[in-house]
């Protein structure tokens, strides 16, 4: 592989991971339109037993969030492989998924596999299957500065500090 082949591969991933991360801080902060700008306009989601367009799915989800996890999720991502072979590539990437439920904390632990596809020189998911390797729940107990009314406290929608822009 030369220099030139093997510097678009390394822009090719990182503009996958883009993606991947818009993805989940969406699921995060609830933001459909955010989760739709990951997956091209016809791409599939094979998810819990629902095989549909994925722009179906995030509605769903984000739908679905306040009644399955009232307090919040995050979505840690982490073994990120991607194989790019020239406008397609296969990506699987590792989770740890919080649902905050109040009383208690649902964990979800697997993995997406995606096929990305290049269309008109942008990335996005044309394909995903999410996987479940197993989960743990337990009775969340708050502590420390969650007690503390002053503590800022993350938002499942646009009014999250992460969407604000200083100078």
């Amino acid at each position: 592989m030369n220099f030139e082949s093997s510097l678009q591969e390394m822009i090719d991933e990182r503009l996958i991971a883009k993606v991947l991360s818009r993805y989940w801080r969406g699921v995060d902060r609830c933001d459909v339109d955010l989760i739709m700008s990951a997956f091209h306009s016809d791409a599939i989601d094979h998810h819990a037993g629902h095989d549909r367009l994925a722009h179906d799915f995030a509605k769903a989800a984000v739908e679905r969030m306040p009644q399955v996890a009232p307090g919040g999720t995050q979505h840690h991502v982490t073994n990120i492989s991607i194989e790019v072979d020239g406008d397609t590539a296969w990506c699987e990437a590792y989770y740890h998924a919080i649902h905050n439920a109040d009383a208690q904390l649902n964990q979800m632990f697997g993995r997406y596999v995606h096929r990305f596809e290049r269309r008109e020189g942008e990335w996005k998911i044309a394909e995903r299957w999410a996987v479940l390797d197993f989960t743990h729940t337990g009775p969340r107990r708050p502590f420390g500065s969650e007690n503390n009314p002053a503590t800022l406290r993350g938002q499942a929608d646009r009014t999250d500090i992460s969407y604000q822009r200083f100078s």
